[in-house]
Protein backbone atom coordinates (compact mmCIF):
# COMPACT_ATOMS: atom_id res chain seq x y z
CA UNK A 1 0.00 0.00 0.00
CA UNK A 2 2.86 2.37 0.87
CA UNK A 3 4.55 1.53 -2.45
CA UNK A 4 1.31 2.13 -4.36
CA UNK A 5 0.77 5.37 -2.49
CA UNK A 6 4.31 6.51 -3.22
CA UNK A 7 3.93 5.63 -6.90
CA UNK A 8 0.63 7.50 -7.04
CA UNK A 9 2.24 10.51 -5.40
CA UNK A 10 5.10 10.40 -7.92
CA UNK A 11 2.60 10.21 -10.75
CA UNK A 12 0.74 13.24 -9.42
CA UNK A 13 4.00 15.21 -9.20
CA UNK A 14 4.99 14.12 -12.70
CA UNK A 15 1.56 15.05 -14.04
CA UNK A 16 1.77 18.45 -12.39
CA UNK A 17 5.23 18.99 -13.88
CA UNK A 18 4.07 18.09 -17.39
CA UNK A 19 0.96 20.21 -16.97
CA UNK A 20 3.09 23.15 -15.79
CA UNK A 21 5.46 22.75 -18.74
CA UNK A 22 2.64 22.57 -21.25
CA UNK A 23 1.13 25.70 -19.77
CA UNK A 24 4.37 27.73 -19.90
CA UNK A 25 3.60 31.38 -20.55
CA UNK A 26 5.60 33.81 -22.66
CA UNK A 27 4.93 37.46 -21.81
CA UNK A 28 5.36 39.73 -24.83
CA UNK A 29 5.35 43.53 -24.75
CA UNK A 30 3.84 44.49 -28.10
CA UNK A 31 2.22 47.37 -29.98
CA UNK A 32 -1.59 47.40 -29.94
CA UNK A 33 -4.39 47.46 -32.49
CA UNK A 34 -4.15 45.49 -35.73
CA UNK A 35 -0.44 44.95 -35.12
CA UNK A 36 -1.22 42.73 -32.15
CA UNK A 37 -4.21 41.08 -33.87
CA UNK A 38 -2.20 40.12 -36.95
CA UNK A 39 0.80 38.99 -34.89
CA UNK A 40 -1.49 36.62 -33.05
CA UNK A 41 -2.80 35.20 -36.34
CA UNK A 42 0.56 34.97 -38.15
CA UNK A 43 3.05 34.18 -35.39
CA UNK A 44 1.39 33.28 -32.10
CA UNK A 45 -0.95 30.57 -33.40
CA UNK A 46 1.80 28.51 -35.12
CA UNK A 47 4.17 29.15 -32.19
CA UNK A 48 1.67 27.94 -29.59
CA UNK A 49 0.86 24.90 -31.69
CA UNK A 50 4.54 24.00 -32.07
CA UNK A 51 5.60 24.60 -28.46
CA UNK A 52 2.50 24.07 -26.31
CA UNK A 53 3.26 27.40 -24.63
CA UNK A 54 0.82 30.27 -24.24
CA UNK A 55 1.58 33.83 -25.26
CA UNK A 56 0.33 36.74 -23.17
CA UNK A 57 0.36 40.18 -24.79
CA UNK A 58 1.04 43.36 -22.79
CA UNK A 59 0.20 46.32 -25.02
CA UNK A 60 2.38 49.43 -25.13
CA UNK A 61 4.45 51.77 -27.28
CA UNK A 62 8.22 51.54 -27.73
CA UNK A 63 8.77 54.19 -25.06
CA UNK A 64 6.41 52.44 -22.65
CA UNK A 65 8.12 49.08 -23.23
CA UNK A 66 11.61 50.40 -22.55
CA UNK A 67 10.27 52.14 -19.44
CA UNK A 68 8.98 48.77 -18.20
CA UNK A 69 12.42 47.25 -18.74
CA UNK A 70 14.06 50.07 -16.79
CA UNK A 71 11.62 49.69 -13.93
CA UNK A 72 12.21 45.93 -13.68
CA UNK A 73 15.91 45.83 -14.64
CA UNK A 74 17.46 42.42 -13.91
CA UNK A 75 14.11 40.78 -13.21
CA UNK A 76 11.85 41.76 -16.12
CA UNK A 77 8.18 40.90 -16.39
CA UNK A 78 8.50 40.77 -20.17
CA UNK A 79 10.15 37.88 -22.00
CA UNK A 80 10.10 39.61 -25.39
CA UNK A 81 9.90 43.34 -26.09
CA UNK A 82 8.85 45.02 -29.34
CA UNK A 83 10.53 48.41 -29.80
CA UNK A 84 11.35 50.60 -32.75
CA UNK A 85 15.02 50.87 -33.68
CA UNK A 86 15.97 54.08 -31.86
CA UNK A 87 14.31 52.98 -28.63
CA UNK A 88 15.80 49.50 -28.85
CA UNK A 89 19.22 51.09 -29.33
CA UNK A 90 18.60 53.20 -26.26
CA UNK A 91 17.68 50.04 -24.31
CA UNK A 92 20.82 48.29 -25.56
CA UNK A 93 23.02 51.19 -24.46
CA UNK A 94 21.47 51.03 -20.99
CA UNK A 95 22.26 47.31 -20.65
CA UNK A 96 18.60 46.27 -20.69
CA UNK A 97 18.77 43.73 -23.54
CA UNK A 98 20.20 40.23 -23.51
CA UNK A 99 22.46 39.02 -26.32
CA UNK A 100 20.61 36.78 -28.77
CA UNK A 101 22.05 33.36 -29.53
CA UNK A 102 21.77 33.78 -33.29
CA UNK A 103 22.91 30.18 -33.84
CA UNK A 104 19.54 29.15 -32.41
CA UNK A 105 17.67 31.37 -34.87
CA UNK A 106 17.31 29.18 -37.94
CA UNK A 107 16.07 32.11 -40.06
CA UNK A 108 18.76 34.60 -39.05
CA UNK A 109 20.93 33.93 -42.10
CA UNK A 110 18.06 34.85 -44.44
CA UNK A 111 17.67 38.39 -43.11
CA UNK A 112 18.75 41.61 -44.81
CA UNK A 113 21.92 42.90 -43.15
CA UNK A 114 20.31 46.16 -41.99
CA UNK A 115 17.79 44.15 -39.95
CA UNK A 116 20.60 42.81 -37.76
CA UNK A 117 22.06 44.61 -34.75
CA UNK A 118 25.86 44.40 -34.86
CA UNK A 119 25.87 43.41 -31.20
CA UNK A 120 22.95 40.93 -31.57
CA UNK A 121 20.95 42.61 -28.82
CA UNK A 122 17.85 42.90 -31.02
CA UNK A 123 16.69 42.00 -34.50
CA UNK A 124 14.36 43.75 -36.94
CA UNK A 125 11.10 41.89 -37.58
CA UNK A 126 9.60 44.04 -40.38
CA UNK A 127 10.18 47.19 -42.39
CA UNK A 128 7.83 50.10 -42.01
CA UNK A 129 7.86 53.84 -42.62
CA UNK A 130 6.55 57.11 -41.32
CA UNK A 131 4.66 58.74 -44.18
CA UNK A 132 1.38 60.59 -44.82
CA UNK A 133 -2.10 59.09 -44.58
CA UNK A 134 -5.12 60.85 -46.06
CA UNK A 135 -8.83 60.35 -46.71
CA UNK A 136 -9.19 60.02 -50.53
CA UNK A 137 -12.93 60.80 -50.34
CA UNK A 138 -12.27 64.20 -48.81
CA UNK A 139 -8.81 65.03 -50.20
CA UNK A 140 -9.13 65.17 -53.97
CA UNK A 141 -5.47 66.05 -54.58
CA UNK A 142 -3.28 63.62 -52.63
CA UNK A 143 -0.43 65.17 -50.66
CA UNK A 144 3.00 64.76 -52.22
CA UNK A 145 5.33 66.49 -49.78
CA UNK A 146 6.01 66.85 -46.08
CA UNK A 147 5.41 70.57 -46.69
CA UNK A 148 1.72 69.82 -47.35
CA UNK A 149 1.15 69.37 -43.61
CA UNK A 150 1.37 73.14 -43.25
CA UNK A 151 -1.23 73.94 -45.95
CA UNK A 152 -4.23 76.00 -44.83
CA UNK A 153 -6.64 73.44 -46.27
CA UNK A 154 -5.61 70.99 -43.53
CA UNK A 155 -6.03 73.42 -40.65
CA UNK A 156 -7.97 71.69 -37.87
CA UNK A 157 -7.99 68.43 -39.85
CA UNK A 158 -4.60 66.91 -38.99
CA UNK A 159 -3.27 64.34 -36.50
CA UNK A 160 0.38 63.88 -35.58
CA UNK A 161 2.13 61.62 -33.09
CA UNK A 162 3.68 63.08 -29.97
CA UNK A 163 7.33 62.61 -29.07
CA UNK A 164 6.63 59.45 -27.02
CA UNK A 165 6.08 57.51 -30.26
CA UNK A 166 8.04 56.91 -33.44
CA UNK A 167 5.96 59.17 -35.71
CA UNK A 168 6.61 62.13 -33.41
CA UNK A 169 10.34 61.46 -33.42
CA UNK A 170 10.33 61.09 -37.19
CA UNK A 171 8.32 64.27 -37.70
CA UNK A 172 11.03 66.19 -35.84
CA UNK A 173 13.63 64.72 -38.22
CA UNK A 174 11.54 65.22 -41.38
CA UNK A 175 10.53 68.79 -40.48
CA UNK A 176 14.17 69.59 -39.78
CA UNK A 177 15.40 68.09 -43.07
CA UNK A 178 12.91 69.95 -45.28
CA UNK A 179 13.66 73.26 -43.57
CA UNK A 180 17.42 73.24 -43.88
CA UNK A 181 18.25 71.31 -40.75
CA UNK A 182 19.18 67.72 -40.03
CA UNK A 183 19.05 65.03 -37.39
CA UNK A 184 21.87 66.93 -35.64
CA UNK A 185 20.25 70.35 -36.13
CA UNK A 186 16.56 70.18 -35.20
CA UNK A 187 16.00 73.87 -34.46
CA UNK A 188 14.27 74.37 -37.87
CA UNK A 189 12.13 71.30 -37.23
CA UNK A 190 10.89 72.39 -33.82
CA UNK A 191 10.16 75.88 -35.14
CA UNK A 192 8.13 74.40 -38.02
CA UNK A 193 6.17 72.01 -35.78
CA UNK A 194 5.36 74.87 -33.42
CA UNK A 195 3.80 76.69 -36.40
CA UNK A 196 1.93 73.50 -37.32
CA UNK A 197 -0.02 73.36 -34.04
CA UNK A 198 -3.13 75.24 -35.35
CA UNK A 199 -3.61 72.46 -37.93
CA UNK A 200 -3.53 69.67 -35.32
CA UNK A 201 -6.67 68.04 -33.89
CA UNK A 202 -4.77 65.42 -31.86
CA UNK A 203 -1.23 64.54 -30.90
CA UNK A 204 -1.70 60.82 -30.44
CA UNK A 205 0.39 58.50 -28.26
CA UNK A 206 -0.95 55.18 -29.61
CA UNK A 207 -1.11 54.47 -33.35
CA UNK A 208 -4.61 52.96 -33.18
CA UNK A 209 -6.00 56.28 -31.88
CA UNK A 210 -5.87 57.57 -35.46
CA UNK A 211 -8.49 55.12 -36.77
CA UNK A 212 -11.57 56.60 -35.03
CA UNK A 213 -10.46 60.10 -36.06
CA UNK A 214 -10.57 59.05 -39.71
CA UNK A 215 -13.82 57.12 -39.15
CA UNK A 216 -15.58 60.19 -37.72
CA UNK A 217 -13.97 62.40 -40.39
CA UNK A 218 -12.49 64.60 -37.69
CA UNK A 219 -9.24 64.52 -39.64
CA UNK A 220 -8.37 64.13 -43.32
CA UNK A 221 -4.60 63.90 -42.98
CA UNK A 222 -2.19 62.28 -40.51
CA UNK A 223 1.46 61.47 -40.05
CA UNK A 224 1.05 57.70 -39.80
CA UNK A 225 2.34 54.30 -40.86
CA UNK A 226 1.65 52.63 -44.27
CA UNK A 227 1.11 49.27 -42.55
CA UNK A 228 -1.61 50.78 -40.37
CA UNK A 229 -3.14 52.46 -43.42
CA UNK A 230 -3.25 49.19 -45.35
CA UNK A 231 -4.79 47.27 -42.46
CA UNK A 232 -7.44 49.94 -41.87
CA UNK A 233 -8.25 50.27 -45.60
CA UNK A 234 -8.70 46.49 -45.86
CA UNK A 235 -11.50 46.82 -43.29
CA UNK A 236 -13.30 49.49 -45.31
CA UNK A 237 -11.87 52.72 -43.90
CA UNK A 238 -11.40 55.49 -46.48
CA UNK A 239 -7.66 56.02 -46.06
CA UNK A 240 -4.60 55.81 -48.32
CA UNK A 241 -0.85 56.34 -48.06
CA UNK A 242 1.14 59.12 -49.72
CA UNK A 243 4.93 58.84 -49.72
CA UNK A 244 6.48 62.33 -49.55
CA UNK A 245 8.72 63.16 -52.51
CA UNK A 246 11.49 64.11 -50.06
CA UNK A 247 11.45 60.51 -48.81
CA UNK A 248 9.57 58.62 -46.13
CA UNK A 249 11.38 57.99 -42.87
CA UNK A 250 12.28 54.32 -42.60
CA UNK A 251 11.25 52.27 -39.59
CA UNK A 252 12.67 49.02 -38.30
CA UNK A 253 10.50 47.60 -35.51
CA UNK A 254 12.64 45.20 -33.49
CA UNK A 255 12.22 42.36 -31.03
CA UNK A 256 14.56 41.69 -28.15
CA UNK A 257 14.87 39.62 -25.00
CA UNK A 258 15.31 41.63 -21.80
CA UNK A 259 18.37 40.93 -19.68
CA UNK A 260 17.37 38.42 -17.00
CA UNK A 261 14.27 37.16 -18.85
CA UNK A 262 12.84 34.03 -17.26
CA UNK A 263 12.07 32.23 -20.52
CA UNK A 264 14.98 33.08 -22.84
CA UNK A 265 14.99 29.74 -24.69
CA UNK A 266 11.27 29.99 -25.39
CA UNK A 267 11.66 33.67 -26.30
CA UNK A 268 14.27 32.78 -28.94
CA UNK A 269 11.89 30.21 -30.42
CA UNK A 270 9.22 32.91 -30.61
CA UNK A 271 11.60 35.31 -32.36
CA UNK A 272 12.62 32.60 -34.83
CA UNK A 273 8.94 32.08 -35.62
CA UNK A 274 8.57 35.81 -36.34
CA UNK A 275 11.44 35.64 -38.81
CA UNK A 276 10.24 32.53 -40.64
CA UNK A 277 9.16 32.90 -44.31
CA UNK A 278 5.58 31.81 -43.59
CA UNK A 279 5.07 34.28 -40.75
CA UNK A 280 6.82 37.09 -42.65
CA UNK A 281 4.61 36.55 -45.72
CA UNK A 282 1.46 36.30 -43.60
CA UNK A 283 2.33 39.52 -41.75
CA UNK A 284 3.10 41.32 -45.01
CA UNK A 285 -0.32 40.36 -46.39
CA UNK A 286 -2.30 41.14 -43.24
CA UNK A 287 -0.35 44.07 -41.77
CA UNK A 288 1.21 45.57 -44.91
CA UNK A 289 4.65 45.16 -43.37
CA UNK A 290 7.81 44.87 -45.44
CA UNK A 291 9.50 41.49 -44.87
CA UNK A 292 13.02 41.40 -43.43
CA UNK A 293 13.48 37.81 -44.64
CA UNK A 294 14.97 37.95 -48.14
CA UNK A 295 13.41 34.64 -49.19
CA UNK A 296 9.83 35.94 -48.95
CA UNK A 297 8.10 36.45 -52.30
CA UNK A 298 5.13 38.83 -52.61
CA UNK A 299 2.82 39.50 -55.53
CA UNK A 300 3.57 42.64 -57.54
CA UNK A 301 0.63 44.69 -56.23
CA UNK A 302 1.47 44.11 -52.58
CA UNK A 303 5.20 44.52 -53.14
CA UNK A 304 4.67 47.96 -54.72
CA UNK A 305 2.76 49.20 -51.67
CA UNK A 306 5.35 48.12 -49.10
CA UNK A 307 8.92 48.81 -48.07
CA UNK A 308 10.18 45.72 -49.90
CA UNK A 309 13.43 44.81 -51.63
CA UNK A 310 14.92 47.85 -53.46
CA UNK A 311 12.28 50.18 -51.94
CA UNK A 312 13.99 49.78 -48.58
CA UNK A 313 17.10 51.44 -50.03
CA UNK A 314 15.14 54.56 -51.07
CA UNK A 315 13.96 55.44 -47.56
CA UNK A 316 15.83 57.59 -45.09
CA UNK A 317 16.82 55.61 -41.98
CA UNK A 318 17.87 57.97 -39.17
CA UNK A 319 21.03 57.03 -37.29
CA UNK A 320 19.64 55.12 -34.28
CA UNK A 321 22.66 55.89 -32.08
CA UNK A 322 22.19 59.62 -32.67
CA UNK A 323 18.45 59.38 -32.11
CA UNK A 324 18.95 57.48 -28.86
CA UNK A 325 21.44 60.09 -27.67
CA UNK A 326 19.34 63.10 -28.69
CA UNK A 327 15.89 61.82 -27.77
CA UNK A 328 15.92 62.92 -24.10
CA UNK A 329 16.61 66.54 -25.09
CA UNK A 330 14.03 66.34 -27.90
CA UNK A 331 11.42 65.03 -25.45
CA UNK A 332 12.13 67.82 -23.00
CA UNK A 333 11.95 70.43 -25.76
CA UNK A 334 8.73 68.96 -27.15
CA UNK A 335 7.11 69.22 -23.73
CA UNK A 336 8.25 72.81 -23.36
CA UNK A 337 7.51 74.12 -26.89
CA UNK A 338 4.98 71.82 -28.59
CA UNK A 339 2.81 70.05 -26.03
CA UNK A 340 1.70 73.21 -24.24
Amino acid sequence: MKRVGAMAGTAVVALATVSGASAQELVVGIFGGTFAENTRACAVQPFEKATGAKVKFVLGSSVQNVAKLRATKGSPELDVAYMDLAIATQGKNEGLLSKLDTAKLSNYGSLYDNAKDKDARFVGMMYGATALAYNPKLVKTPPTSWHDLWKDEFKGKLAIGDISGTTGIHLVIAASMINGGSQDNTDPGFAAIKKLKPNVVMMYSQADQVVPLFEREEIVLAVWYPDRVGAAASKGLSVATAFPKEGAIGILPTVSIPEGAKSKVLAEKYIDQLLSPDTQKCFAEKQYAGPVNKTVKLDDKLASALPYGPAVERMHFPDPEKTAKLLPSWSERWGREIAR
